[in-house]
């Protein structure tokens, strides 16, 4: 590689770390203040938490329908088209979000914002994955996703010392701010060389035309569903399970959302690294799961909880499923050119808008068998699921990526 190219490659890997900083920033944000803006808005203390999930939910769409587009739009017209679009959209939502006196405004720009968020994470990690070696892309991406995963941290602190109408200030600024390091960016050779042939680009369709191809990709859904789950459940509303649980403090659910994020970007790098040396997605991403589920079964499984024990939980929960990277790296390894934005993109806006489907079965059961085994029960079922579709991969560590889906 000469010196011209590296430089661009480092470029684009820092480009892509910290847009999908300010991605995590504005996706998690919500998470961490909506108890404070909620109160600020006016929701009655017994309707915070349902009205806060309705809320998510709508995040949620918003990024399954962005995931979609702006991974059909990569495909079709380039991966930079989708770094320059959905930058513009969350930015100005969340700048729209700081002035929002009403539940159902809330709600609107929550969704437009979560379409935004939806593109930043599969543009850039298709863009280094295309222009790496095979040998060196997985710390490449290794490197967006961890140093990217810290923005849960400023979201958390800025969330915590400012206003909660800053904070989403604070976030489109970031935002506009990054939209003008992107000019520096170069689109992906693979892409370039893909759009000169007669070839279908982005055909959404085609995941579903071919049973092989639609198993494919739904079990790259699927190893990862655990991860949202525990950010979103079992972290998202901890002082409802520190309730149940007998904890001696309120567990601060926005600090634990801070500390999970510090896990797993520590747990990004060295899944990252762990499947760099010994040459293997599979097996790495199949440890990282079982010490998921051992450490859903100590919080669930245990009482009389204290503030620090966990926030120290937290940590270890990001930790192992901290192989969140190498998940959205075996996505765009698993896909030909002409799809791998398209996949790359809304596979894990997939898995978050799980969180949807996730939370509709967390209230069913939690009316019928309480919130403890409501959270085993998903606890099971999303870790089952994860270990069948995990099986049903191929290896792609070294995988070639010019190839494309016919």
């Amino acid at each position: 590689m000469n010196a011209d190219k590296s430089r661009n490659v480092f470029f684009l890997i820092l480009v892509a770390a910290l847009g999908y900083f300010v991605d995590i920033y504005d996706l998690l944000l919500f998470l961490i203040i909506k108890n404070k803006s909620l109160s600020a808005l006016g929701v009655p203390a017994d309707q915070i938490t349902e009205t806060g999930l309705r809320l998510m939910n709508w995040q949620m769409a918003g990024l399954l329908i962005g995931g979609i587009f702006w991974g059909i739009l990569g495909d079709k017209k380039g991966r930079l088209s989708v770094l320059f679009g959905s930058i513009i959209m969350y930015s100005l939502a969340n700048i729209a979000n700081g002035f929002v006196t009403s539940i159902p405004a809330y709600a609107a720009f929550r969704f437009i914002a979560g379409i935004g968020l939806a593109g930043e994470l599969g543009a850039g990690i298709t863009l280094v994955s295309e222009s790496m070696s095979k040998e060196k892309r997985g710390y490449g991406t290794m490197l967006v996703a961890g140093i990217g995963l810290m923005g849960a941290v400023a979201a958390y602190i800025v969330g915590d010392l400012f206003e909660w109408r800053t904070a989403f200030f604070v976030g489109g600024g970031l935002g506009i701010i990054l939209l003008l390091l992107r000019f520096g960016v170069f689109e992906s050779g693979m892409f370039e060389k893909m759009a000169k042939n007669e070839v279908s680009q982005g055909n959404f369709l085609m995941l579903f035309s071919d049973r092989k191809r639609f198993f494919r990709y739904l079990n790259c859904i699927l190893i990862a569903v655990p991860l949202w789950f525990v950010v979103g459940i079992l972290v998202g509303i901890a002082p409802e399970f520190g309730k149940a649980m007998g904890a001696t403090e309120i567990l601060d659910n926005g600090k634990g959302v801070m500390f999970t994020y510090i896990g797993i970007s520590l747990g990004d790098f060295l899944s990252g690294a762990l499947s760099q040396v010994f040459k293997t997605r599979k097996k790495i991403v199949f440890i990282f799961i079982t010490l998921t589920f051992i450490t859903m079964l100590v919080y669930l499984l245990n009482t009389g909880w204290t503030a620090n024990q966990f926030y120290i939980l937290c940590v270890f929960f990001g930790l192992f499923t901290g192989y969140w990277v190498i998940f959205v790296t075996m996505s765009a390894e698993h896909f030909g050119t002409n799809l791998r934005a398209t996949v790359t993109t809304s596979v894990p806006n997939m898995v978050r808008g799980s969180l949807i489907l996730l939370t509709l079965l967390f209230q069913f059961l939690l009316a019928r068998i309480g919130i403890i085994n409501a959270a085993l029960c998903l606890a099971f079922l999303t870790v089952g699921l994860a270990y069948i579709a995990l099986y049903n991969l191929d290896e792609t560590y070294g995988r070639d990526l010019n190839f494309m889906e016919e």
